[in-house]
């Protein structure tokens, strides 16, 4: 039995599916009430309603289970104090679950933006969830991955905020001028970079970037997304510090806590994170952004 936590999201539901077709018996652990497990549908999985954030919610979601895949998080909100409550407080109380459960392997989603130079509420919450399963896992043995910016069909939830950002005026709005080089990943070289964690003991006490195979400025990613979905707009870059300030405003006079801050800082740095010992140990062989895009069908809702 394998226990996927927010398996019914969009990376975890593509990992679900590929455990699956391997022959494994999947638990997915999800909050009650949501709509996405409609995405399992056919799938023959175990649904185990519950809230990480919640210890007692957990009580006998690792029962039996030989690995967990913990993918449960909280991308983006207006609520700091959320982060932390489901980010890092919600990893430990599923890693306690694990080891009073007697799991052997404990994988750990965290984020490529824990690499970046600065600290947010979100990236913060990722640091504290990765020292929780590095300092306190005990006996169980361990994996943690970094994905980069994840894609697919279903949109994800950052890039389809991105894509829908740049759709949402006549004309463009762009933070900077979009120098910042990024490396997509599609979640289903993501879900084969996961599944290939399970059972390999080269994967044990390592952290793994999972990105994809092509290196892309911001600026040729939206123009290339647009493209894709058939939307024609002309790019209006705007200075960093006037969007620094604009997000400054939106926190101090609108009382409004400004998540807008921790996107304007990942926007501007480079994501290219060294992926060559996933190569080495996972057989990881990503595609780039552009084969990837050329894979999913077009949005005609733009």
């Amino acid at each position: 039995m394998i226990l996927v936590t927010g398996g019914a999201g969009m990376i975890g539901s593509t990992l679900v599916r590929g455990l699956v077709e391997q022959g494994h018996k999947v638990r997915v652990l999800t909050l009650p009430g949501d709509p996405c497990v409609s995405r399992l549908e056919g799938l023959d999985v175990e649904v185990f309603y519950g809230d990480i954030s919640d210890a007692s919610s957990l009580d006998g979601s690792c029962d039996g289970v030989d690995t967990v895949f913990h993918l449960a998080a909280v991308l983006l909100s207006d609520n700091p104090a959320l982060f932390e409550r489901v980010n890092a407080g919600g990893t430990r109380n599923v890693l306690n679950a694990a080891k009073a459960a007697g799991v052997g392997h404990f994988v750990l989603c965290s984020s490529i933006s824990v690499t970046y130079p600065f600290t947010t509420p979100y990236n913060d919450s990722k640091r504290e969830a990765e020292r929780v399963v590095r300092k306190e896992s005990g006996d169980l043995a361990w994996t943690i991955v970094r994905p980069t910016l994840a894609y697919n069909e279903i949109g994800g939830e950052e890039y389809r905020a991105f894509v829908d950002f740049l759709k949402r005026w006549p004309i463009a709005v762009f933070v900077g001028r979009g120098e910042a080089r990024k490396n997509p990943v599609h979640c289903d070289d993501l879900a084969r970079g996961l599944l290939a964690i399970r059972g390999n003991l080269q994967a044990v006490g390592k952290t793994y970037p999972l990105c994809g195979g092509e290196a892309i400025s911001l600026w040729e990613m939206g123009r290339l997304s647009l493209e894709h979905e058939g939307v024609k707009r002309i790019f209006l870059p705007i200075p960093v510090w006037i969007c620094r300030l604009a997000a400054l405003f939106v926190a101090r006079v609108l009382g409004r806590p400004a998540f807008a801050a921790h996107v304007i800082a990942g926007l501007t740095l480079d994501a290219l994170p060294d992926w060559s010992q996933a190569r080495e140990d996972l057989g990881y062989q990503p595609r780039g952004f552009r084969a990837g895009l050329a894979g999913l069908p077009p949005d005609e809702g733009g």
